[in-house]
């Protein structure tokens, strides 16, 4: 039990001072101006968002989820189911689930394209393996490049609980291209 709630206390902690800095460099939701990426890696658009200068996407206000950190290859998102992510049946719908791993594998992904360079995701695969709901409490998407390549990347996904249960785990294949001159 001690060792849930001090990953806990350190996941809130980590939660809060991110939200600290995002706000504090203006950081909402929105798309980023083609000018504001334009010639910035991958991981220098995932840092600037980290910093409030570039925008968040919508979908982490809507369904509760933010990026927490960010290195080479990885990236790490933070969200806790509420009601209103609820299906009829009463349980946590699998779109959060899939949602929050595919943020977490795509910015992994994303993490590692030079300037230039662009992905979407071609495929995404995820396995509900534990049931979560509103007191859950915080879980952690945390994404991993497995190969990263001109055409084509993979990674995997984990969602786990500050105990360190496996909630869900997912696999995604990119596709990765060059973006269009502005």
């Amino acid at each position: 039990m001690t060792r849930k709630k001090d990953t806990l206390t350190e996941w809130m902690e980590e939660s809060a001072a991110v939200r600290v800095k995002l706000l504090a460099g203006g950081g909402k939701p929105g798309l980023a101006l083609p000018e504001c990426i334009a010639g910035k890696s991958g991981m220098e658009i995932m840092q600037a968002m980290l910093a409030g200068e570039l925008p968040y996407s919508h979908i982490a206000e809507t369904l509760d989820f933010a990026l927490i950190a960010v290195e080479p290859g990885k990236a790490t998102f933070q969200g806790t189911p509420q009601l209103k992510h609820y299906n009829p049946l009463g349980t946590v719908h699998g779109g959060w689930f899939a949602t929050l791993l595919d943020s977490a594998v795509g910015c992994a992904v994303h993490t590692l394209m030079p300037a230039g360079r662009g992905y979407t995701t071609a495929e995404l695969g995820i396995n509900i393996v534990r049931a979560a709901s509103h007191d859950t409490g915080p879980l952690r998407a945390i994404g991993t490049v497995i190969h990263c390549g001109k055409q084509l990347a993979t990674a995997e996904g984990r969602i786990v609980g500050p105990d360190g249960k496996l909630y869900a785990h997912a696999t995604t294949t990119c596709l990765v291209f060059d973006l269009p001159a502005r």
